[in-house]
């Protein structure tokens, strides 16, 4: 390990996918867009003063344009010989470690927007509650063969307890 507690050695990252974006940012669209719209008819309507409020909506959806590409471009996750480390953050990071051994079962999700962008999640669960670790944006392939490598190798280490 280095002296960067987010970037230790002899670990090779494996991004997620790029496609992630597209699912924030139409959540993100689906909410302030409505808001947006409300705002300005509201803004139309009344007094000169109100037009605030959508420039607000305005200046919060172009900072999520700004922000969630990079957010994405922070996450990523590592497969070791005895585990599994997932990272995300930009600003407040975390890094979470996995043994193989502790996992309890791997779950994989896609929601209608995330098999409509391609996309599904992976989540690990452990014997405590606080050592989930989800890994989001991945391809449907990809999340498979996580799903099942994770599996095999939580059982193989469960076995050698």
């Amino acid at each position: 390990m280095t002296a960067e507690p987010f970037t230790p050695t002899d670990v090779t990252w494996t991004p997620v996918s790029r496609r992630l974006v597209g699912a924030r940012l139409t959540v993100a669209a689906c909410v302030l867009g409505p808001l947006f719209v409300g705002l300005v008819v509201v803004a139309a309507l009344t007094a000169p003063g109100v037009w605030a409020a959508p420039a607000v909506v305005a200046l919060v959806a172009a900072w999520l344009c700004w922000l969630v590409p990079r957010q994405v471009r922070a996450m990523a996750y590592a497969e070791r010989a005895d585990d599994l480390l997932v990272r995300r953050g930009i600003m407040f990071r975390r890094l979470v470690v996995v043994p193989y051994g502790r996992m309890q079962y791997v779950d994989v999700n896609a929601g209608p927007l995330a098999r409509r962008f391609g996309i599904a999640s992976v989540q690990l669960h452990t014997a405590s509650p606080a050592t989930t670790a989800e890994i989001d944006g991945l391809p449907p392939e990809e999340a498979a063969r996580l799903r099942d490598r994770l599996a095999s190798r939580g059982e193989a280490r469960l076995a050698g307890l």
